[in-house]
């Protein structure tokens, strides 16, 4: 490799102003996107309509990025839109003519993903469709979740290992006796992956597994994290609901039918990468074809998968870029007020919470007038808005 290759690698990761930039573009279209579902989250509202309004809006505002840019850059949906409500999980992104719709009390957990040129900003959020405070076990998962991700942005850093995340989370889960979901994964990203080598499990057991890894500076990292008041062991019941997929780039088959190899070659020109959902396809020959797909693994599948019924479910999502000065959150959304019938008093969950993100700025000259009550309130940030409100594989990536 010449020495202008390696320079052009190097520059790959946040190293290079231009690829921090991308991802703080595909962050704001993300965050924007999800503030604009959120908007129109209300009783009688579609959810096929809401996962539509979202892919749209992330196509259309990704579409008048780098437009003068003198190579072609590749931009769009780095992940479909997904409501998932109540006791559904994640990944309910319907074809387009299911009914389901949005009713007074519904907890909705919105979920997407944008990328330029292959940087990826995913964010997932749980919104409650309900006047007022949220309150009893609603807020008990919620604020699980809040807590559980507020603690995992302290934890991943330079230095610290992937494990030690894993271990935190469920405390603070407990604290609020409630459960991390079993399955999530949280993933190491790069260009146009989203889910690369590093990986923070969520709850370890026999059946699930991921090496120890430690984080380092300049990686980014897409924190995702479940909480249920159930068993946190999501189950599959219908196949037929799952609607997205990715291209198993790795694995190759000869498809037979003829409806099968039409779609496959409507993937690999449209989708070739990131994940997509069914409903961007042609719908007639996408039911018949991604069975022969999947079954031959040319297709990874995002199924949907429940909790049981009455339990309630939160689902927070944030990306994180790791860089010299701290961690930098580029995805989220503020939460409603949230009355939790729990108060975590554990020591280490706060000795956790009061871990700033952010790197002291050293001293060395005179701070600017004003500035002492700029710092006084990024610390209280830093610390956290913790009253005000912000079974199978289950990859949300």
């Amino acid at each position: 490799m010449s020495d202008e290759e390696n320079k052009e690698e190097k520059e790959l990761d946040l190293s290079s102003p231009d690829v921090v930039t991308k991802y703080k573009c595909a962050a704001e279209i993300a965050n924007k996107a999800l503030q604009t579902v959120v908007a129109e989250c209300k009783p009688g509202v579609k959810v096929v309509d809401l996962c539509d309004k979202g892919d749209a809006l992330v196509r259309d505002q990704t579409a008048l990025m780098f437009k003068n840019s003198k190579k072609k850059i590749e931009k769009g949906i780095a992940f479909p839109t997904c409501v998932s409500v109540n006791n559904t999980v994640c990944h309910f992104s319907p074809l387009a003519g299911d009914e389901t719709i949005l009713a007074t009390n519904d907890i909705v957990k919105i979920d997407l993903g944008c990328h330029i040129d292959g940087f990826v900003a995913v964010v997932a959020h749980t919104h409650v469709l309900c006047d007022g405070p949220i309150t009893g076990r609603a807020a008990d998962a919620l604020m699980a979740c809040h807590t559980a991700a507020e603690v995992a942005l302290r934890l991943v850093r330079p230095g610290r290992k992937n494990k030690e995340v894993t271990e935190a989370i469920q405390k603070v889960a407990a604290a609020y006796d409630c459960k991390i979901a079993e399955g999530v994964l949280s993933h190491q990203m790069k260009q146009f992956v989203i889910d690369a080598n590093k990986v923070i499990l969520s709850v370890g057991n026999a059946e699930t597994r991921v090496d120890d890894a430690e984080f380092e500076e300049n990686e980014v990292y897409a924190i995702d994290v479940v909480t249920s008041t159930g068993e946190g062991k999501p189950r599959l019941l219908d196949e037929k609901q799952t609607t997205i997929y990715k291209r198993a780039v790795d694995k190759s088959y000869h498809l037979k039918m003829k409806a099968s190899r039409f779609i496959f070659s409507e993937i690999n020109t449209k989708f070739p990468i990131m994940p997509f959902t069914a409903r961007a396809l042609e719908e007639k020959r996408a039911r018949l074809g991604l069975v022969e797909c999947v079954n031959h693994e040319l297709l990874q599948p995002y199924p949907v998968l429940h909790e049981k019924l009455g339990d309630f479910v939160a689902h927070i999502k944030f990306t994180v870029l790791l860089m010299p000065n701290g961690s930098d959150r580029i995805t989220s959304h503020a939460l409603q007020e949230l009355q939790p019938s729990k108060v975590p008093e554990d020591p280490e969950i706060k000795a956790w919470l009061a871990m700033a993100t952010k790197a002291k700025k050293k001293g060395g000259g005179k701070k600017k007038k004003g500035k002492k009550g700029e710092d006084q309130a990024e610390g209280q940030e830093d610390i956290m808005d913790i009253g005000a409100g912000e079974g199978e594989k289950m990859d949300t990536a």
